[in-house]
């Protein structure tokens, strides 16, 4: 009998999918489509375990998919351009480019022996001139049909690197990369015009019926629709041609406790009076420090300049508060003015009273009108509060109620208008960076911003490129920048920024449709596949990625790239736990710890409980004897911080080609998708690897014993068949739920059963054929193997999957419990179909029932046929 050897199994099965071309997608008529696909990687040089987990979760699908007759599209292809391939040009001397398709080619090798059932002819990376020329083409359509547009814009500047950061890239107020101070500057951005679309790409989120709820809120959020009012307020001394300073306010209602008018340090009247003012120059310079985030301006001190202004209430024109520049108000969400209410607002109490500003109250609590002194009464919308000379006659009324009395009274005296804002900005994709999408246009001191033309696309990187200084190696490139004006053919010079990495990402899902087409997509290949049936990723990408990925399909539908039907492109949407691992530390005499690798610490149970003991140099020489022995000795030494994400810096990672030298690619897939359900995290541990290894091997064993046994029909195979039909039915139900740790749960038990059944050998056959067809989306090579040996016709993977019978699944008895005076007393098991007489007197005759009754007669028997029977006494 041969042994489970995966080394051996699992090559052998991938060159034989290979050669068949199973996971090939083709374009027929004759099947229903389904387009499964994972978030695709970064190509850092290595995958994790948790890249192991995500991928196949989709492989299951993709498999089962196929199985149940689908034409299924499953690809993969290289998020590649960004700054961490600059960063190791930098570090290395080497080009981005090198260690971008280095780190690609190692990552497939790492793939391909996990088993996949990837379409590998579709793969790409976004850094492919084929991939982003075609971009290049989106751009040029997008431009042309107003979805782009140029415009000065704030934006977080490095200084020391010179070059705009993405908010992400702002950490702590400080540039990632050069730990410099950010700063706030306005420069000429290129945008996307998403806020076009904030309504529709709102509105069409309740539509998203398998997407899950805490995204779809996430969304929801993240595009902020309010409603307010929009008003001005008269300057007292009209000031460089300015008389009104417009105001936008979501809590109208308050506008009674208004204590200052602020503005933003990037407002229009702000930048005229810096000019003349030396002192405001200065705090201005201060104030647009840190990240641009609403996140980061929140977190920041509050900074503020008196700016000698006032304005009068548009109430009361006698009532005259002051102006200050605030640097916590934004100038692009609103009109870039506010007007503070400190006691209703803990942002604007904290201003107020740093710099001394009075506190109005608008309204206090129903139940305690004591207003605590640096803390702002700031209830839910909903809850009802007392108002204080509320200026439309308000007495009792909730938040809700009062803002849209407010609204209705100012607009029915032409004093302001009730508007509908979102917080959605506009997307800027200007980077000033070498590694990424170049924008594809001409600045002509004659003509102005040219689009370039189409057929000069792709516009491609140069090579030649150094990083020996900060800053945009592209804007010292004169041989690549200096270039001939499109339109009039006269010197100019090419835009040296280039594309956020979120764009590469916001249509990669189309592409795959047809990946070699000379257009940005083949129409009717992407009629045909999108849209995506099922995408998968990490909740991380719940806000951008996915909301860049909405406007971009609209956008490609607009200019004919993609069919009406794929506005929303992903249909259902499942978002993964991490994959974590416990932590190995020692404390060392200094008390700084010292990380061990997984791979250097033996896990076991010692006096009962589990240990981790760092493996000695010569732990493979050891007997089981001489490590247990010296395990007692250190059972102390190393710490376990369980289940923590895993961390290069902590060292708790787990390489999963160690896995499968040591394990196999079944026996990691197995345990990523059997501990926990997909959405939780689960940890990673050596005991757990070992015990799925034990068990698939048990399963080979098994199998390969059913292969050469010839026993006849027995009475038990009946029983064993139905438990394989209620295999199949549930196996079925949780593969198409994402319950994977429920579906394999069942195997689990089935296999057991299987294992203790006398059954007859070809009944055990065909069982162990549908367990090995129930294992293949999550062991593809096992259940090849074992469908092979059992006789199974053709690839499994090509086999169609198992029905249950209905019949099979209708149990022939069923428990009853007997309740006595409303007590569980026992139980009876009697056929389901036995008359309720029958029942009745199997129910009197149990020790229970007689030992209560004590020989008398029961006041009440009431038997409920299939749930319960009821004996009062």
């Amino acid at each position: 009998m041969s042994r489970y050897d995966p080394a051996e199994i699992e090559p052998k099965w991938q060159k034989a999918w290979e050669e068949a071309e199973t996971f090939k997608a083709r374009r027929t008529g004759d099947k229903p489509k389904y387009y499964v696909l994972e978030m695709f990687p970064y190509p850092s040089g290595r995958i994790h375990i948790g890249h192991v987990r995500n991928y196949t979760m989709g492989d299951v699908i993709a498999r089962y998919k196929l199985s149940t007759g689908h034409n299924v599209l499953h690809p993969m292809g290289f998020d590649a351009f960004g700054m961490p391939a600059e960063n190791a040009a930098m570090k290395s001397g080497g080009h981005p480019k090198t260690w971008t398709y280095d780190n690609i080619a190692t990552m497939v090798g790492q793939m391909k022996p996990l088993g996949f059932g990837l379409d590998w002819s579709r793969m790409f990376a976004t850094c492919d001139p084929e991939y982003y020329g075609q971009q290049q083409a989106l751009f040029l359509d997008f431009l042309e049909r107003g979805f782009v547009y140029r415009k000065n814009a704030v934006v977080n500047w490095d200084p020391v690197d010179m070059t705009v950061l993405a908010n992400e890239q702002v950490i702590d107020g400080k540039g990632w990369r050069s730990g410099a101070e950010v700063e706030r500057r306005e420069l000429t951005q290129w945008f996307f015009k998403i806020s076009d679309m904030a309504g529709e790409l709102l509105d069409a989120i309740d539509g998203l019926d398998e997407w899950p709820a805490k995204v779809k809120l996430m969304q929801q959020n993240w595009i902020g629709k309010s409603r307010g009012l929009q008003f001005s307020w008269d300057l007292s001394t009209p000031v460089h041609g300015f008389e009104k300073l417009e105001v936008y306010t979501t809590r109208p209602d308050t506008l009674m406790g208004a204590s200052f008018l602020g503005l933003s340090p990037d407002h229009p009247l702000v930048k005229m009076l810096e000019k003349d003012n030396p002192e405001l120059a200065a705090a201005v310079a201060q104030m647009r420090k840190g990240g641009t985030t609403e996140e980061a301006i929140e977190k920041a001190e509050k900074l503020g300049y008196d700016t000698g202004l006032t304005v009068k209430h548009p109430l009361d024109p006698s009532w005259e508060i002051p102006v200050w520049v605030a640097n916590f108000i934004l100038m692009d969400y609103g009109t870039g003015a506010i007007f503070g209410c400190p006691a209703q607002d803990q942002r604007d109490l904290d201003f107020c009273r740093k710099y001394g500003l009075p506190v109005i109250d608008t309204f206090v609590s129903l139940d305690d009108p004591k207003r605590v002194e640096n803390t702002a009464f700031v209830p839910p919308k909903t809850e009802k509060v007392k108002w204080l000379n509320h200026f439309a006659g308000l007495d009792e009324a909730t938040g809700e109620e009062a803002i849209e009395t407010t609204i209705d009274w100012m607009e029915a005296r032409g004093l302001g208008t009730g508007v509908e804002k979102y917080r959605l900005r506009d997307w800027g994709l200007s980077r000033q960076r070498y590694w990424g999408c170049p924008i594809p246009v001409v600045h002509c001191a004659d003509c102005g911003v040219v689009p370039e033309n189409k057929e000069n696309l792709p516009i491609l990187l140069p090579d030649d490129v150094s990083f020996d200084v900060p800053g945009n190696p592209l804007d010292r490139h004169p041989t690549w920048r200096d270039c001939a004006c499109p339109a009039c053919g006269k010197p100019a010079k090419r835009e040296t920024d280039t594309m956020d990495t979120f764009v590469d990402s916001s249509w990669y899902f189309a592409r795959f449709t047809a990946p070699h087409a000379k257009t940005p997509t083949d129409l009717a290949e992407a009629a045909y596949w999108m849209n995506v049936d099922q995408y998968i990723g990490g909740v991380e990408h719940a806000i951008l990625h996915l909301l860049y990925s909405r406007f971009f399909a609209r956008a490609m539908i607009a200019c004919g790239h993609l069919p009406e039907t794929a506005k929303e492109p992903f249909n259902a949407l499942f978002t993964q736990g991490m994959v974590t691992h416990a932590i190995y530390k020692i404390i060392g005499l200094d008390g700084r710890p010292t990380y061990l690798f997984p791979s250097e610490v033996h896990q076991m149970v010692l006096f009962g409980k589990e240990v981790a003991i760092r493996k000695p140099a010569n732990f493979d020489q050891m007997t089981d004897e001489e490590f247990i022995e010296y395990a007692r000795e250190h059972e102390n030494e190393v710490e376990i911080v369980p289940s923590a994400k895993m961390s290069k810096s902590k060292n708790n990672v787990v390489d999963p080609m160690q896995i499968i030298a040591n394990y196999g690619a079944d026996t990691a897939r197995w345990f990523v998708l059997s501990d926990s359900p997909p959405e939780r995290d689960v940890e990673w541990t050596d005991l757990g690897a070992v015990a799925a290894n034990r068990h698939l091997a048990r399963v080979h064993r098994i199998a390969a014993e059913i292969a050469a046994s010839d026993a006849p029909a027995t009475q038990e195979d009946e029983p064993l068949l139905r438990e394989m039909h209620k295999c199949i039915h549930d196996v079925t139900m949780g593969v198409e739920s994402f319950g994977f740790n429920a579906a394999i749960a069942k195997l689990y038990a089935f296999t057991n059963a299987l294992a203790k059944s006398r059954a007859g050998a070809e009944v055990k056959r065909q069982a162990a054929r549908t367990l090995a067809q129930l294992m293949s989306p999550m062991t593809p090579h096992l259940s090849e193997e074992i469908w092979q040996l059992l006789g199974g016709e053709g690839l499994i993977a090509n086999a169609p999957w198992p029905k249950a019978d209905p019949a099979m699944l209708v149990e022939d008895t069923v428990v009853l419990p007997i309740q006595v005076n409303g007590k569980r007393r026992g139980e009876i098991e009697v056929p389901r179909d036995l008359p309720k007489e029958e029942v009745e007197k199997i129910a009197l005759a149990h020790e229970a029932v007689q030992r209560a009754l004590d020989g008398g007669q029961p006041k009440k028997l009431i038997v409920v046929p299939g749930r319960i029977v009821n004996v009062v006494v």
